[in-house]
């Protein structure tokens, strides 16, 4: 048995939402496509037809694989999450120990990240430091530029 992949409810809409366009709206449109090239002529030396069998063939393991995680989705009830400590879904505001910047961070699911909007993977090295610590808790982190420190603020589930 596969192991369950904790998401929260938009985290699920949005791999849903995904699936369905991919099935409705990009599997058609190459669908179409390779009934076009196919009707060029010699397929063996039809670069157009190859193409489009190459991107059906992406598409479908897309498919396969969205369908893959949604069948391994467990939804986390958010309310019976902790907030003493740093979970999945935590927000954390962290202080750099070196400048005073703050920061606030999202522990997130993998499939759930933004890290344009701060929203990190529990697994990626600054998640994972974080995990499990409270409050007040001073945390080190081994990154590709070096080591930060960080003193954790505040964690809050809103």
């Amino acid at each position: 048995m596969s192991e369950p992949l904790y998401m929260s409810k938009e985290g699920i809409i949005k791999l849903e939402n995904e699936l369905r366009r991919l099935k409705f709206e990009e599997r058609p449109k190459i669908v179409a496509e390779i009934k076009r090239t196919m009707e060029l002529g010699d397929l063996s030396e039809n670069a157009e037809y190859h193409a489009a069998k190459e991107a059906q063939t992406h598409l479908e393991r897309k498919i396969a694989e969205l369908e893959y995680k949604l069948s391994r989705v467990q939804r986390l009830d958010m309310d019976a999450i902790p907030s003493d400590k740093v979970y999945l879904f935590a927000k954390v505001l962290v202080r750099d120990t070196s400048d005073g910047e703050e920061i606030e961070y999202t522990i997130a699911p993998p499939e759930e990240t933004d890290v344009d909007n701060d929203i990190i993977s529990v697994e990626s090295p600054i998640g994972k430091a974080l995990l499990g610590k409270s409050e007040g808790e001073t945390v080190q982190i081994k990154v590709p530029a070096g080591t930060i420190e960080y003193e954790i603020i505040k964690i809050s589930r809103d």
